[in-house]
């Protein structure tokens, strides 16, 4: 198994501006993502995007300084538990590294700050036919016993 590392990212830095553009459009282009590039437009303004939002934590996977993966969340904020959590938006792995543990491995650096930072769970959204879910799965993510559904209304 190959060493990797993870780091919370500078999102005023141009270096990891760039790796959170190039991976979450690496993962755009897997069928999970949609299939297709992020066009430039959406590239330009991803970043400055998550500085302005509150909140917003990404962490970085690298081996040997290589980015390998990375993981988008937002904090959130539970009124029944009356706490924080964090909410995983992107758990992007670059198709190359699929396999090899990035994954868990990011899910597990989340959890710690989440924890670090007094939330009470985290939580994520998978399509029904990502393989990741046997992933999620594994590292204690669970379903609510009741069908939820994710809805949106684009504006």
């Amino acid at each position: 198994m190959p060493m990797i590392t993870t780091r919370i990212a500078d999102l005023h830095s141009k270096s990891d501006a760039d790796i959170i553009v190039a991976l979450v459009d690496n993962y755009a282009q897997d069928p999970m993502g949609g299939g297709k590039p992020i066009s430039d437009d959406v590239k330009a303004k991803m970043v400055p995007g998550m500085q302005a939002t509150p909140g917003t934590l990404v962490i970085i996977a690298e081996h040997e300084g290589t980015p390998v993966g990375l993981a988008n969340s937002f904090t959130a904020y539970s009124t029944f538990r009356a706490k924080p959590l964090i909410n995983i938006h992107d758990l992007c792995v670059h198709h190359n590294w699929r396999g090899r543990g990035v994954g868990s491995i990011l899910l597990d650096a989340v959890a710690e700050e989440a924890r670090r930072q007094g939330c009470c769970k985290v939580t994520l959204e998978v399509r029904d036919d990502n393989p990741a879910r046997r992933l999620y799965d594994r590292k204690g993510y669970k379903s609510d016993p009741v069908m939820m559904w994710f809805l949106s209304k684009d504006l």
